[in-house]
């Protein structure tokens, strides 16, 4: 894995606390990353991932107006992606709590820095992988570098549309992509009109990839959900 590949991801961090938030960023920042929004409360905090679309965010509990699992849950709606609980409740049922409402981590105050930042990179790891120059499928091979798909020896071009569509699809290989997110991709923030865009892509990529586009084994669909990349084993 490529360090500044993980580096680069935009983390949002709220807590009422300014030193303390002022505190996780220094720590953050030294360790190597760079793309950081601080927010003291729900309401900022809401305001700012519209505009900043974070990767990863870390959440108090307790906030002025209302509480992290709340915010995790509101957040959540906009964006699928990995929250990490840094709080001083340290009570077991805030922790299950947490991880039941799909929390990826809970580390309770105070911490050490060296863990903040093992456990958001390791975070990052599991949720984002950099694209390889060739991830093997059952019939053919992605070579993101070169946009294009190997298949029976031949070499075809991948479209930009395709190419971004396989990186969404690849970077959660193995897990369900639904639509909405595969617009976002594709189309960035204003994806709306073209819910069925995908599907025609999605159509000419099964072309590229599968031997049979008709009975997919790669690129599957997931009845009422959205796709799924299985990624061979090398």
């Amino acid at each position: 894995m490529n360090s500044a590949y993980l580096k680069d991801k935009r983390i949002l961090l709220v807590d009422d606390e300014k030193a303390l938030l002022e505190l996780v960023a220094s720590i953050l920042q030294d360790g190597g990353y760079r793309c950081l929004t601080t927010a003291g409360s729900v309401s900022e905090a809401l305001s700012l991932s519209e505009k900043t679309r974070p990767e990863l965010a870390i959440l108090d509990v307790m906030l002025p107006d209302g509480n992290g699992f709340d915010l995790m849950a509101q957040l959540k709606q906009k964006g699928d992606y990995p929250v990490l609980f840094l709080t001083a409740r340290g009570e077991e049922e805030d922790k299950f709590r947490g991880f039941g409402l799909g929390a990826d981590d809970y580390i309770v105050k105070p911490f050490l820095p060296r863990e903040l930042l093992y456990r958001v990179t390791a975070i990052l790891r599991r949720t984002y992988r950099e694209e390889p120059e060739l991830v093997p499928l059952r019939d053919s091979a992605i070579d993101f570098s070169r946009a294009e798909i190997i298949r029976n020896g031949e070499h075809i071009p991948l479209t930009a549309k395709e190419h971004d569509l396989l990186s969404a699809l690849y970077r959660s290989a193995g897990r369900i992509v639904t639509i909405d997110a595969l617009c976002e991709a594709a189309w960035g923030d204003n994806p709306f009109g073209y819910e069925n865009s995908p599907m025609a892509h999605i159509r000419r990529i099964r072309e590229k990839i599968e031997e049979n586009p008709s009975r997919p084994v790669s690129l599957v669909t997931v009845r009422g959900l959205g796709y799924k990349l299985i990624v061979e084993d090398k």
